[in-house]
C-alpha cells in the first residue's frame, strides 16, 4: 500500500498539472462519481489546490467541492499530455480529469468520494492535516502525547494509527523502529518518554527524506521510485530491515527476524541485536512469554 511519502509526491504532481486549469472533460467508471457530475457539473471549474492526508489524496474544485481518493493496494494516478498513450489499460480506469495541457487519470482506486467542507470534516477516517507527518502544522510534541497514550498496544502497530501519525505504512515502521533501536513488539509502556520523541523524529525524518524536493516544476508520478532509509547509493541497499527476513543486518551482521504483528497480520522485520524488547537479553524469550 502506498504510504504517505508517495502520496505526498502524487498530489505534489498533481498539483503542478492541475491546479488553476479550467477542468474540460471529466468521466468516470464510478457511478457515485458520474451521478455528481450529472447534476453537478465538474467541468468548467478549476482544482485550487491538492494534498495529501497520510494515505489519502484530497483534490479540492472551485465551488467547494473535494474528490477524495484513497490508492489501498492497487490504485495510481498518472499524469499524461492530450494523446500521449497510457501506461496502464483501459479497463483499469476510474476517473478521467482533461485539462487543455494535462489529462489525470486514476487507475484501480477502489475508494473515491466528493465532499463538501462539512461531511469532510466529518469523515471519521479522512485525518485532519495536522496529524500529518508531511503537513506544515504537525507538531512532535503533540504526536508525541497521542502514542504514549496508547500505552498497552505494541509499538509497531501504533505507528500505522493515521489518527496518531498520519502517512505511516507497513514498510515505515519497520524502518522507524530500526533506526531508534526499538523492537517493534515493544508495548509503548516500556518505552521513556525519550524513545518516544526520538520515534517521531525518526518517523518525521524519514518521511521529509522521500520527498525532497525535485527540479524545477517537473511534473511527473514517481513510478519506480525506490524508497530510501539508508545513506547508501546503491539501489539495492536502500532500506535498513524491511523485506529484508534472513538477511544480514546492515549495521551489525546478525539475521533479520520477521513476524505477522497486530489485528491486520502485517508483518514487521527487525534486527534481534539491535532491537533489544525492552528488559531482555533475548527479545524472542520475551516475545514467547
Amino acid at each position: 500500500m502506498p504510504e504517505g511519502d508517495t502520496l505526498f509526491r502524487t498530489a505534489r504532481a498533481l498539483s503542478r498539472a492541475l491546479v488553476d486549469q479550467p477542468i474540460t472533460g471529466f468521466r468516470s467508471a464510478l457511478p457515485r462519481l458520474t451521478s455528481f457530475h450529472h447534476n453537478t457539473p465538474i467541468t468548467g471549474r478549476c482544482v485550487t489546490a491538492v494534498e495529501s492526508r497520510g494515505k489519502w489524496l484530497l483534490m479540492h474544485f472551485s465551488g467547494g467541492d473535494t474528490l477524495v481518493t484513497h490508492l489501498l493496494m492497487s490504485g495510481s494516478w498518472h499524469i499524461y499530455r492530450p494523446g500521449e498513450r497510457w501506461q496502464k489499460p483501459q479497463h483499469h480506469m476510474r476517473i478521467v480529469l482533461e485539462t487543455a495541457r494535462f489529462h489525470a487519470i486514476a487507475f484501480r482506486v477502489p475508494v473515491a468520494e466528493m465532499h463538501t467542507a462539512a461531511t469532510l470534516a466529518r469523515h471519521p477516517r479522512i485525518p485532519q492535516a495536522s496529524l500529518d507527518l508531511l503537513d506544515p502544522t504537525f507538531d512532535a510534541d503533540e504526536a508525541a502525547a497521542r502514542i504514549a497514550q496508547c500505552a498497552s498496544e505494541e509499538i509497531a502497530d501504533v505507528l500505522l494509527h493515521q489518527h496518531v501519525l498520519a502517512g505511516v505504512g507497513n514498510e515505515f515502521k519497520s524502518e522507524i523502529c530500526f533506526v531508534c533501536g526499538v523492537h517493534p513488539f515493544a508495548r509503548v509502556a516500556s518505552l521513556t518518554g525519550a524513545d518516544i520523541a526520538h520515534i517521531v523524529a525518526a518517523a518525521h525524518r524519514l518521511l521529509h527524506a522521500n520527498v525532497q524536493e525535485d527540479s524545477g516544476d517537473t511534473i511527473v508520478t514517481y513510478r519506480g521510485l525506490h524508497r530510501r532509509t539508508t545513506h547508501a547509493s546503491d539501489p539495492k541497499e536502500s532500506v535498513w530491515v524491511y523485506g529484508r527476513a534472513g538477511e544480514p543486518c546492515r549495521k551489525c551482521g546478525a539475521r533479520i527476524e520477521s513476524r505477522k504483528q497486530g489485528p491486520d497480520a502485517r508483518v514487521s522485520f527487525w534486527c534481534p541485536q539491535c532491537q533489544l524488547m525492552p528488559g531482555a537479553a533475548n527479545p524472542e524469550q520475551a516475545l514467547r512469554r
